[in-house]
């Protein structure tokens, strides 16, 4: 449950030498009801929520508009159109894409922040551009008046493999100089942590009891 998931990160942190405070926990709802969220994740005062799918999203940002959300999940340019309530976008992937959320934000009270999906692990049936695009999107954003914090990625399931992808991406991002780096899922968030992750996006372990 969420208590655990929180638990599991002070721990890594520790483990890490690393303050708990540089590590954010985002809630992924994706498949759970609007009640589910509320007893699992609300109840207890969190707030940072995270979507994979802009028709599920929705109706939940409808309901809960004030909770700061994050789309985690592949955006296609055909949906930007309804962003506008997120505070963050994870998953930017082309300068189509940037172009996309510079045109559509201009009506929006408020421009998400992005980070830019990177295919840290090299596997074909993931999405994500590689660590040589970046130099060419970040001089779009900055071009287009987005603000790039910085990058994602979905590591392989094999852990030795998902740990060499966090620390590649690390290194990636101190590269450029950028804030934030979103990797870690519940199956290998102290890995994340101890890479450098600064945002974990936590699904299924937020809704389910340790056995």
């Amino acid at each position: 449950m969420l208590i655990d998931v929180q638990k599991r990160i002070e721990k890594a942190c520790l483990a890490a030498n690393r303050d708990p405070s540089t590590v954010k926990l985002i809630a992924v709802t994706k498949g759970h009801s609007l009640e589910e969220i509320q007893t699992a994740i609300l109840a207890h005062g969190h707030t940072l929520l995270g979507e994979n799918r802009i028709q599920e999203a929705l109706p939940k940002l409808e309901a809960h508009p004030n909770l700061e959300w994050h789309l985690i999940g592949h955006l296609q340019t055909n949906k930007v159109k309804f962003c506008a309530g997120f505070t963050m976008i994870h998953s930017v992937d082309s300068q189509r894409l940037l172009e996309e959320i510079a045109k559509r934000s201009q009506t929006w009270q408020r421009v998400p922040d992005l980070l830019l999906e990177i295919n840290a692990g090299f596997e074909e049936q993931k999405h994500g551009v590689s660590a040589a695009d970046i130099p060419r999107l970040l001089k779009t954003a900055s071009e287009l008046g987005l603000r790039i914090r910085g990058l994602m990625t979905v590591a392989p399931q094999d852990q030795k493999k998902a740990q060499q992808a966090f620390l590649d991406l690390r290194n990636v991002r101190d590269q450029y100089n950028l804030e934030h780096l979103s990797m870690g899922m519940s199956d290998d968030l102290e890995l994340a942590i101890a890479a450098g992750a600064t945002l974990v996006r936590v699904g299924r372990a937020c809704f389910t009891p340790l056995p």
